[in-house]
């Protein structure tokens, strides 16, 4: 096995032993019962996606969904659902990774503007894929809370009230992890 292929499985497993240590640790504001929190879990994910591009990212985003699903802290009602809102959702989270062969190259440019708006847009692109995968699994799986409401609406600002701040604190957080260390985006030759 060559060096690289070592340090890439040794990044995504460290990167995503980190996300569920973040995920468990009480430095995130819950917002509901069932789940949902505004937390910094996401941020390594999106530092794999960035080093290694779409693979990486779609791994460790993957491995993250499954541990938490095999720890017991998912919310599960059925089969379907938990595949849904972990397998999907949180593979999703490494579609950031479309944008990291830009965002190196505007790194060893030193294009910051450019890289933070690359950056902004990956974690975007990762945050909406998560968001959709829970907005859909809400729609399907649970009932609207609030009477009267349609189920469309209250899946929509459920996982928005977590998901859009959750954005942009990873969104900001990655940045400056970046901007203070850019070499770090760099994968080692």
């Amino acid at each position: 096995m060559t060096t690289k292929k070592t340090l890439f499985l040794v990044e995504v497993a460290v990167f995503t032993a980190l996300a569920l240590l973040l995920d468990l640790i009480p430095l995130q504001i819950k917002i509901w019962p069932q789940g949902g929190s505004i937390d910094f879990a996401m941020i390594p994910i999106f530092i794999v996606a960035f080093r290694w591009g779409l693979k990486g990212g779609l791994i460790s985003g993957f491995l993250w969904g499954m541990l938490q699903i095999a720890i017991g802290t998912a919310y599960v009602l059925v089969p379907l659902q938990g595949f849904i809102d972990y397998a999907i959702a949180f593979t999703g989270i490494g579609l950031a990774g479309v944008v990291a062969k830009s965002v190196q190259k505007n790194v060893r440019e030193n294009k910051v503007k450019s890289y933070l708006s690359l950056i902004t847009l990956g974690v975007f692109i990762g945050s909406f894929a998560r968001f959709i995968a829970h907005y859909i699994a809400g729609i399907v799986f649970f009932e609207s809370a609030v009477e009267g409401q349609p189920v469309w609406l209250y899946s929509l600002l459920y996982n928005g009230s977590y998901m859009l701040p959750s954005f942009v604190l990873s969104a900001v957080a990655v940045f400056f992890l970046f901007h203070k260390q850019p070499k770090t985006l760099l994968q080692t030759k």
